[in-house]
């Protein structure tokens, strides 16, 4: 499944895919991105304190991973959706419409 095609396809005018942490500025969250898939490994790095970052700076996400650690997300993100991979896309979908309140 290609998720920068499906963002496309739902209606995302611009998709950013990051492979690595370095690639996001950190700085430039809440002006950059309107929602985020976010995998909690990327680039072999935890991306826990990026997930922070987006919850501080109002920023709807959901996270979508094979690392599926779902008791210390739900205890650290309580209300933010873990989609397990491998996922549908319309499950990745739906749940990126109700981070975004539009489910």
């Amino acid at each position: 499944m290609d998720v920068e095609q499906l963002c496309r396809d739902h209606g995302a005018d611009e998709v950013v895919i990051a492979r690595d942490l370095t690639e996001v500025d950190g700085r430039e969250v809440a002006t950059r991105f309107d929602a985020a898939i976010v995998d909690l490994m990327l680039g072999g790095a935890s991306t826990i304190d990026f997930a922070s970052g987006l919850r501080a700076a109002g920023i709807p996400f959901v996270f979508a991973s094979g690392y599926s650690d779902a008791d210390e997300i739900k205890a650290s993100f309580p209300g933010v959706t873990l989609v397990g991979k491998p996922y549908s896309g319309e499950d990745l979908v739906q749940a990126v419409a109700a981070a975004c309140g539009r489910a």
